[in-house]
């Protein structure tokens, strides 16, 4: 859709896009169809998208030869959303994607997820999506610029947190493009970015108790510019360092997965 049909959309049903919401909707044909490409959606795909909005992407996805699922929280879009996607292989559900069975409305994978996601619920909807949607084995989600560089962080990297460590332990993440805040009604104040995850068909580091690490990964990055040893005192000891083989005197940000997995273990 272009600006001019969102907002004669949005006029002729009363609606005004909900800041709490975090709704920014995409008003560009082009990038609509290059996120669908980025995703590699390919004819019979099956696409489950999280806060359609108006439908922009939703009908770029099935232009492609894809089934959507498209779930929306606000109740004000729902039908018009129904209305412009009326006769296209869609269908729209009203709930919340942070709250929903993953299992119970998707069933059996494969799955693609691509959406454009609102700013106020990027990190836990890909994080909870990785950890209760299996059947999602790819994703392609547009987020603000920090939000994605977090989620494809390494280890010494400036951007690296909690986060980094949770989405590699279930994937690998790339950012693949970048989209300016002109494509959007309204406009933004931040630059989004897009962002691939590739579901690992195995978990890349063995580990006795995956809660259990990332609870220590938490508890080590709550206050990141000190030492391993300060922020886990009183959770591992000098001889649990030195079983693990990590430096006490290092800090969070230079620990890798493999490394929080040994020190979980230890």
């Amino acid at each position: 859709m272009r600006p001019s049909q969102i907002h004669e959309l949005l006029t002729r049903h009363g609606v005004r896009p909900s800041k709490a919401l975090g709704q920014n909707f995409l008003a560009d044909e082009n990038t609509a169809r290059r996120i669908v490409r980025l995703a590699e959606v390919q004819p019979g795909d099956r696409v489950v998208e999280v806060g359609p909005g108006l439908g922009s992407l939703t009908v770029a996805l099935v232009e492609a030869g894809a089934h959507v699922c498209a779930i929306e929280l606000d109740r004000h879009l729902v039908p018009i959303l129904a209305n412009v996607v009326d006769g296209l292989d869609v269908e729209v559900v009203e709930a919340d994607a942070l709250r929903v069975d993953w299992n119970e409305q998707l069933g059996p994978g494969p799955w693609i997820m691509v959406a454009n996601l609102p700013y106020n619920v990027g990190t836990p909807l890909v994080i909870t999506a990785l950890e209760t949607a299996p059947m999602i084995n790819r994703f392609l989600v547009m987020v603000q610029r920090e939000v994605g560089e977090r989620m494809a962080a390494h280890a010494g990297d400036e951007a690296y947190g909690a986060m980094s460590v949770k989405v590699a332990y279930y994937a690998d993440a790339t950012i693949v493009g970048t989209v300016s805040p002109n494509v959007f009604v309204p406009k933004p104040n931040v630059e989004s970015v897009l962002v691939r995850l590739v579901r690992h068909d195995n978990p890349p580091v063995p580990v006795r108790d995956v809660d259990a690490m990332f609870d220590l990964v938490r508890a080590g990055f709550a206050t990141r510019r000190k030492t391993l040893r300060n922020t886990l005192q009183g959770r591992v000891d000098a001889e649990r360092f030195a079983r693990a083989d990590i430096d006490p005197r290092a800090r969070a940000e230079t620990l890798a997965l493999t490394d929080w997995a040994r020190l979980a273990d230890a």
